[in-house]
This record gives structure tokens, C-alpha cells and sequence, in this order.
């Protein structure tokens, strides 16, 4: 298995090695970085002390040139880096092409990629607030820290305290997190860009990366901004699968080079991605997330929370211990199940009314259904009722316990016990609670 890791650092040498050669030092940077984690790993598990020794002299040769390339980087771009190793090369500042260069014809092309990007920003909030999302108050926090402390408090953010830059939300399908990514569009004052893979793939060869690289560029022109990458790992699973194709292993490369952020500025810049399979994540996009948050299945106050939200103002006669009593039925549900339950219910009214072959007039002049045995019930149809013109007057019941109950004698939760011990194995390995 760990012969894998030394491969893996020798592929990703040969790519630092060649943008080195090119100039491409904000390229060459984290292509040195990668391979050097590669070796790290590998070293852990070689026992051959003279293959240990040969990629320990390897391993600080690209070590030291690594960090003449950050340190060029660090002053813009200026002065040379000499020595270290087969990429050693002048380290001379790529200026950017003044307007009117290259015939406009690479200016052109950018301005159509980004405007494909631009229905991505979400323009209008969606309206969810920190306090519809039920229970996840330790993720709540983090993104609070993360998205609302440096544009409404930049001075917290002075010396070494920097703000969180890229965050990582996984957990079993239909948890919340792209709902809690609508609550951060929501609260944030930052341009939110909604992305999912197939906003960035393109069929076109070498079109992808360069999506990758506006989305970025255009992230830092409209800093403080929020780039939330839904679904990441269809874009970023582990290199060298034998099904992985040049295309994606360049993407994965550029989103690489781009969280890396070097030569940017991007404290302003938020990652904000989710996952439901962490596992197949690149080891190196995931180091990139400095926070990595496991969204679990709502526990039993956050779901009595979360049928109060779905139920919403919708007639009902539900009272606190009905809710309780749900909550507590609904042990292993994700919010998209409670979700899905609660829709189902809105419906039994209406189910009620269309079944219905007696109905009572109200104080209200409304028309709703009955019993056969209730005071003033009348034996007449929905139908019949349309037909003498009362069909605006028809108004179904007010929603019941029982009605709980029908919908959730025929639902069952989505999400496995295989499914979640993946999640929380991840956890111990790699992440943290919500």
C-alpha cells in the first residue's frame, strides 16, 4: 500500500518540477508542498534504511526549494531564488498582460467563462436564519467566526489571529449542510458563490481549470466573499483511481493551486464545501480545509425543532408533548426525512377533504369537513360543493396528531448504521463534531 504514497510523490515532483522550469512558482509551490507530504507519509512505513535515507536527502532538497519559492512569492514575485535541486531556476515576478495584449483573445475568453459563472452568485438571500438551523451549535460557532467576526469586527483579526479560510461540512446525506450553507448566504455580508461540479466541468480540454481559476479570481474581487462547493467530492476524489482522467486530475490540481492562495491575498475569501462520502476525498484537498466539521443526524430536540420549522404556521392542534412524543419516534431520521414526513402530513388535510361525505358551514362561512354524528353536518361532496360555486368557501381541517401518526407508520429512515459509522470514523480520524 505505501509504495502508492512514493508514487504519488514522485508524479507530483515531475509536475513542480516542470512549472518550476516554467516559471509557474504560484503553481510550483503546492506541487512541492503535496509531494512533500507524499514522502512524509511514505517515510512512515518504509523500513529499508537505505531507501529511508535516499528519500530523506530527497525530501529536504525539494524542501529547501520550496521554501525559496515562498519566499520569492512572500515579497510579489521579486528577486531570484538560486540552488535545490532539478528545478532550480531565476525566480523572475509574472506581471499580468496589460489591456490589449494577446489580442484580446485570452481576455475574451475569460469574460465568457465568467459570465457562465455569474448566475453561481446568489444574488438574493435565501431567508434561513442561524436560528432555523436546528441543533449544530459547535458548527454554527465555527461559521460565525469564520464568516460574520471579520466583516463586522476586522480588528479581532490583528497579528498572528487570522479567520478561518476553508471549512469542510460532511455528514450522511440530507443532515443540513447545504441548509446550513443558505443560513451563512443568508447572515453574511459577503458575495456568496453557489457552485456544484457541474458549474466547473466543462467538455472543452483545459477549460475546466481555468473555470476553477476565475471562480476564484472573480471570489477575490468581490472579497469578503463565500465560495461554497457543493457535492466536492465528485470534483476532488482521490487521484490515481484507474476510472480518473486527465481532465479531473487537472482540476483537482487547479483547486489545489487556488486554495493554496499563493501570491493572493485571501483572507477575505471563504471556502465553504460539503460532502457525504469524506472518505473519497483527496488526501490533499483535504488538509487544505483547516476545519473540518461532522454534521450528525439531528438529535431529539433539534428534531422536535425541526417539525415546529416545517410545520410552520399551517393550522394544526399539536401541543408540546405531541412534539415531544414525535421526536422521540423519530430516533435515526436526517432533517430531509422529518422533512419529507412533515410534507407528507400537510397533505392528509387535503386527503381528508377530497374523502369527505359530510361537511359543517362555520361561523366563518366555511365549509369543513365531518362527521356524520357532528352538530349541523351536512351529506354533500367536495365535488357538489364546487359545482353550487363554494369551491373558495371549502377549507381543509386543521392538522392532527393522527395524522403524525399515519404518515409515520409507512416512513423509515434513509440513512444506514453502516452509513454513519463511515461518518464517525472519519470523525475520530480526521474531523470534529458539529
Amino acid at each position: 500500500m505505501y509504495s502508492n504514497f512514493k508514487e504519488q510523490a514522485i508524479e507530483y515532483v515531475k509536475q513542480a518540477v516542470q512549472e518550476d522550469n516554467a516559471g509557474n512558482y504560484s503553481k510550483a509551490f503546492p506541487l512541492y508542498m503535496n509531494a512533500l507530504e507524499y514522502f512524509k507519509t511514505h517515510l512512515k512505513y518504509e523500513k529499508n534504511p537505505k531507501i529511508r535515507e535516499a528519500i530523506t536527502q530527497k525530501f529536504t532538497e525539494y524542501l529547501r526549494r520550496a521554501e525559496e519559492i515562498r519566499a520569492v512569492l512572500d515579497e510579489g514575485g521579486g528577486g531570484t531564488a538560486n540552488g535545490g535541486g532539478d528545478g532550480a531556476v531565476a525566480a523572475k515576478p509574472k506581471s499580468k498582460p496589460k489591456d490589449g495584449e494577446n489580442g484580446g483573445g485570452e481576455d475574451g475568453e475569460n469574460s465568457k467563462l465568467r459570465a457562465g459563472l455569474n448566475s453561481a452568485i446568489v444574488r438574493e438571500k435565501p431567508n434561513v436564519k442561524w436560528n432555523d438551523v436546528a441543533g449544530l451549535e459547535s458548527a454554527k460557532q465555527a461559521l460565525q467566526e469564520a464568516v460574520i467576526l471579520p466583516v463586522k469586527f476586522p480588528q479581532f483579526f490583528t497579528g498572528k489571529r487570522r479567520p478561518w479560510r476553508a471549512f469542510l461540512l460532511y455528514g450522511p446525506p440530507g443532515t443540513g449542510k447545504s441548509y446550513l450553507a443558505k443560513a451563512v448566504a443568508t447572515e453574511a455580508d459577503s458575495t456568496f458563490f453557489s457552485v456544484s461540479s457541474s458549474d466547473l466541468v466543462s467538455k472543452w480540454m483545459g477549460e475546466s481549470e481555468k473555470l476553477v481559476s476565475n471562480l476564484f479570481e472573480m471570489a477575490r474581487e468581490s472579497a469578503p466573499s463565500i465560495i461554497f462547493i457543493d457535492e466536492i467530492d465528485s470534483l476532488s476524489g482521490q487521484r490515481g483511481e484507474g476510472n480518473e482522467s486527465e481532465a479531473s486530475r487537472r482540476i483537482k490540481t487547479e483547486i489545489l493551486v487556488q486554495m493554496q492562495g499563493v501570491g493572493h491575498n485571501d483572507d477575505k475569501v471563504l471556502v465553504l464545501a460539503a460532502t457525504n462520502t469524506p472518505y473519497s476525498l483527496d488526501q490533499a484537498i483535504r488538509r487544505r480545509f483547516d476545519k473540518r466539521i461532522y454534521i450528525p443526524l439531528p438529535d431529539m430536540k433539534a428534531r422536535q425543532h425541526m417539525f415546529k420549522v416545517h410545520l410552520g404556521d399551517t393550522p394544526n392542534n399539536l401541543t408540546e408533548s405531541d412534539f415531544e412524543s414525535l421526536a422521540r419516534k423519530t430516533e435515526g431520521f436526517s432533517g430531509s426525512d422529518i422533512a419529507v414526513c412533515v410534507k407528507d402530513v400537510l397533505f392528509e388535510p387535503v386527503r381528508k377533504t377530497q374523502d369527505a361525505m359530510f361537511f359543517v358551514n362555520t361561523h366563518d362561512d366555511l365549509w369543513v369537513p365531518c362527521g356524520p354524528k357532528q352538530r349541523g353536518a351536512v351529506q354533500i361532496t367536495m365535488q357538489d360543493l364546487a359545482a353550487k360555486g363554494l369551491a373558495s368557501k371549502i377549507s381543509p381541517p386543521p392538522i392532527i396528531r393522527a395524522d403524525f401518526d399515519k404518515v409515520l407508520a409507512r416512513q423509515r429512515p434513509t440513512v444506514s448504521k453502516s452509513d454513519l459509522e463511515v461518518h464517525e470514523r472519519f470523525t475520530k480520524e480526521f474531523g470534529e463534531e458539529g
